[in-house]
């Protein structure tokens, strides 16, 4: 079966106070969307990438395709308004039946294995979120109070969010909401349960520059294996 990534690219930087999108600045000697695309690129020798990417910098993502990839896998897209129109633009170039993985460009340390899982996952149920166990304690606040809620009840979400393109597209044909943060939701709205799968705690999203040294510090360790 046909297999998509979209690998949604869309920050502007602005929590990492820096003026070029984390998705540019380099982690090591590559720019942080170079690892995203190869791990894809290097789980299926099959997987069509489409490359979501803020409207004044698709000429950047150009240029990491042209230093270390081969075009004939990667097709660029310009981003929208917020995430669900990002996708929903990506989702444009989904031209056949398959499987489709929605990924945040800058969750860089993501493995080949939890691509596979999803995949399967997906393949089996027509859906795969993978989550990871929330470690912290968890407050729910109320507009009077806040209490304390069972932390083994909660999990974190990450992506790669991953659905049969049967269900993907009809449901981001439906209007946008505010409640709409990630591929779940939208699917939730469109009256589809969604399924779990194991998620990864490397799988981290850079946002931060913390975020930044953080997965710097993760890649030296797993190229040192």
């Amino acid at each position: 079966m046909k297999k998509y990534a979209i690998i949604v690219a869309g920050g502007t930087g602005t929590r990492m106070g820096s003026a070029t999108p984390k998705q540019f600045l380099l982690l090591g000697d590559k720019p942080v969307l170079y690892y995203t695309i190869r791990t894809f690129l290097e789980a299926y020798d099959d997987i069509q990438i489409i490359l979501v990417l803020p409207e004044d910098h698709t000429d950047m993502g150009r240029e990491i395709i042209d230093a270390y990839f081969d075009y004939g896998r990667i097709r660029v897209t310009a981003g929208g308004e917020t995430r669900f129109h990002s996708v929903r633009n990506g989702l444009q170039l989904v031209d056949e039946d398959g499987i489709v993985f929605v990924h945040d460009g800058v969750r860089c340390l993501l493995s080949k294995e939890l691509i596979h899982r999803c995949h399967d996952k997906a393949l089996e149920n027509g859906s795969a979120i993978p989550v990871v166990p929330c470690r912290d304690s968890v407050r729910l606040l109320t507009a009077e109070d806040n209490e304390a809620i069972d932390r083994n009840r909660v999990v974190l979400v990450q992506t790669p969010q991953t659905f049969h393109s049967r269900i993907l597209q009809p449901a981001f044909a439906i209007d946008y909401k505010e409640r709409f943060t990630d591929e779940a939701t939208v699917v939730e709205s469109f009256g589809l349960k969604i399924q779990l799968v194991e998620g990864e705690e490397d799988n981290i999203k850079i946002t931060r520059p913390v975020d930044l040294q953080i997965a710097s510090g993760l890649l030296k360790a797993r190229n040192a294996r």
